[in-house]
């Protein structure tokens, strides 16, 4: 199933409509650094998912409702749509165990574009933190991938 969301060739692909991915990447940032539910390492907003790599603040149930949240109620809206879910219910979560991991991790979720055929080089994609020159900053442990 990782394998097909990471082509993003299954599933809902509401964050194609950039003003969808806006949104999403608007909420990421904003639990970041305004609430500070976690420091943000690296992400990549999917047509279909989203990838982080972050170290939580706050416990993961806080931070994953918190986000997933107003993005499904903000998403619905601008979708005209209600009674309906806009996330997964479950979602994937899992501690980084060394440097080497987290490095390998944090690769992973900006190439997870170019794999996807949306871009040619992980720079191009806008809702990723490989565009712009954005770079992770240091990570204490733990680290956890959402």
């Amino acid at each position: 199933m990782d394998r097909l969301l990471d082509e993003a060739r299954t599933g809902p692909t509401y964050m194609r409509q950039p003003r969808l991915a806006d949104m999403v990447l608007e909420a990421i940032e904003y639990n970041s650094g305004t609430l500070g539910h976690y420091e943000l390492h690296a992400f990549a907003v999917m047509p279909n998912h989203v990838h982080m790599l972050v170290t939580p603040a706050v416990p993961i149930p806080l931070l994953t409702k918190s986000l997933k949240g107003i993005t499904a109620k903000r998403g619905n809206a601008m979708l005209s749509r209600t009674g309906q879910p806009f996330w997964q219910e479950e979602t994937f979560d899992r501690s980084v165990r060394n440097w080497q991991e987290f490095d390998r991790i944090h690769a992973y979720i900006e190439h997870n574009p170019v794999k996807a055929g949306l871009v040619t080089d992980p720079a191009e994609y806008r809702w990723s933190s490989a565009f712009g020159g954005r770079t992770p900053a240091s990570a204490p442990d733990p680290l956890v991938r959402l």
